[in-house]
């Protein structure tokens, strides 16, 4: 009953991912496989005859790979901008070494040139990689070359990513704690204090007069005149006297300062018909919308004394450009800020809400783009393949932020929950197909091959290591996303993902895998085109 039952792939799957799961959750020496274990248990099936469909391992390629991409959008073009060159060199060292292994095993061991061109896909994992390798060589060694490499290629990758931090002593949550405060501390701190109006320049002129919001950078969010508080307005004057509350940063409310007088610690009370409540941005309209453009005072009466993004404090610059989930801390009167939150949206419960409508309209392009094929002579053409074609197109969707009332973006937990089963439903095809001939493989072609395949694929990611590590002093989860996009392995970047909570490691693994898919494929049709 029970075999029978394994021919059922459902069963099967949610079967491989139940003991993956236990498996994973066994620790040795402080270091488990977690969620990387199921590929392991799926190897042992697929031995065994066992297979997962492979349209169930694509259907959960295109969800990982697109809510990566969808989580990594925001940051990635930052991360391109600020360590793109130095990520990139990393990734052009690790396909160009291992091609160069490549190459000095063909010669120690008088490996063939089909087989070897094969052996380069498999042992970087690379689907797109494998087919130039057998357009160019039209041979089918190519392809068994690349069936004895790529279980290692797979299992390698992901062994390197759990083993190096405890090998380098690295503790990875440290680590992100670390970058998220480097992160932090590119935006000041916004601080709240009080001004006594004692500078005789601004007497009896308006804050619009005095230009005080673009000579400052500050809010000035209170104005107490004699008992009466108010939420001040462009045209509203100063007075010899007069208590102001601001908030800004620190050089900010100097600048203030220098601008209006005396600085004191301390906050003034709200009014009797004034709140502060903290108000969600979650209406469509709004988003990509700047804050000056909305005339927040002028229709409402209301000041934004700060916006909060992903954890992040940003000052309300009139330029500043409005994003899905921004919560705004807004000052005025009852009514306006009931106005305001109309305007806004404010519904908690749009933010936990999944749109699919979006999801699949992503995808869909996503794989559409794929498809494009892209010459750039008549021997050299590249395609970005269903990983890259989604990868891409998930990235520049995210950074749009809004099409029309199309919002590219999901909830955290909704991110999360199908990032996991993307994955499990890819980790266990994976696993079956690559174990269904795996033992059969190795007796017909040796072990040689396999030994090739494994030396060209722990060769790259040892000197991604040295120089990136050792040489350029790149942070531990910016090395592990740019081992596993240089090596074009979802599997690794799946376990590297799930070894800390932080996006870090899918935004460089987003920032390289594309030039590593080109460049691999072009040193592959160069070896087969000249290595005889």
């Amino acid at each position: 009953m029970f075999a029978n039952l394994l021919h059922f792939s459902y069963f099967s799957l949610f079967l491989i991912v139940a003991l993956g799961f236990m498996l994973g959750r066994i620790k040795i020496k402080g270091l488990s496989l977690d969620v990387s274990a199921v590929i392991f248990v799926a190897l042992i099936f697929g031995h065994y005859g066992v297979v997962i469909p492979k349209e169930l391992g694509n259907f959960g390629l295109v969800l990982f790979i697109f809510t990566i991409g969808i989580q990594a959008g925001p940051g990635f073009f930052d991360s391109f901008r600020s360590k793109g060159k130095t990520l990139i060199g990393i990734t052009l060292l690790i396909v160009a070494s291992a091609c160069l292994t490549a190459l000095g095993m063909k010669y120690l061991f008088d490996v063939d040139t089909p087989s070897l061109v094969g052996l380069i896909a498999g042992a970087l994992t690379s689907t797109p990689g494998l087919a130039v390798a057998i357009d160019s060589t039209h041979s089918p060694l190519a392809s068994i070359a690349y069936g004895i490499a790529y279980p290692f290629g797979v299992i390698g990758v992901i062994l390197f990513v759990k083993l190096l931090p405890k090998l380098t002593r690295v503790d990875l949550d440290k680590e992100a704690r670390r970058l998220e405060q480097e992160r932090r501390g590119k935006f000041p701190e916004l601080k709240t204090c009080m001004f006594h109006v004692t500078n005789a320049s601004v007497f009896n002129r308006s804050l619009m007069q005095i230009n005080a919001r673009s000579m400052t950078g500050a809010v000035i969010s209170r104005l107490k005149h004699g008992d009466e508080i108010v939420i001040p307005k462009a045209y509203t004057v100063l007075r010899e006297g007069d208590l102001l509350q601001a908030v800004g940063s620190e050089e900010a409310l100097e600048q203030l300062a220098l601008l209006i007088g005396d600085r004191e610690e301390g906050k003034l009370p709200l009014g009797k018909a004034q709140e502060i409540e903290s108000l969600l941005l979650t209406k469509k309209d709004m988003i990509n919308k700047q804050i000056g453009d909305l005339n927040l005072q002028g229709n409402f009466g209301c000041t934004v004394t700060r916006v909060r993004r992903s954890g992040i404090d940003l000052s309300p610059s009139p330029d500043l450009e409005l994003k899905f989930g921004d919560k705004l801390m807004v000052v005025g009167e009852r009514e306006g800020i009931k106005g305001m939150a109309r305007l806004l949206g404010n519904n908690a419960k749009r933010l936990s809400d999944t749109d699919f409508f979006p999801i699949a309209t992503g995808i869909v392009l996503g794989v559409l783009f794929g498809q494009l094929n892209i010459s750039f002579s008549d021997t050299i053409s590249f395609s970005p393949g269903l990983t890259g074609g989604v990868l891409m197109m998930a990235l520049f969707l995210s950074a749009v932020g809004k099409t029309g009332p199309i919002i590219w973006s999901m909830s955290g937990p909704a991110n999360q929950l199908l990032r996991q089963m993307g994955l499990l439903l890819f980790l266990a095809e994976v696993g079956t197909s690559a174990g269904v001939k795996l033992v059969e493989t190795f007796q017909e072609s040796g072990w040689m091959l396999f030994g090739v395949g494994a030396i060209i694929t722990l060769v790259p990611m040892i000197v991604a290591v040295i120089v990136g590590r050792w040489v350029l002093r790149i942070d531990m989860l910016d090395l592990l996303g740019t081992i596993t996009g240089g090596m074009t392995s979802t599997p690794g970047l799946a376990a590297a993902d799930s070894m800390v909570d932080s996006n870090i490691p899918g935004v460089a693994y987003a920032t390289v895998y594309p030039i590593a898919m080109v460049f691999l494929i072009l040193f592959i049709q160069v070896i087969a085109s000249i290595i005889v």
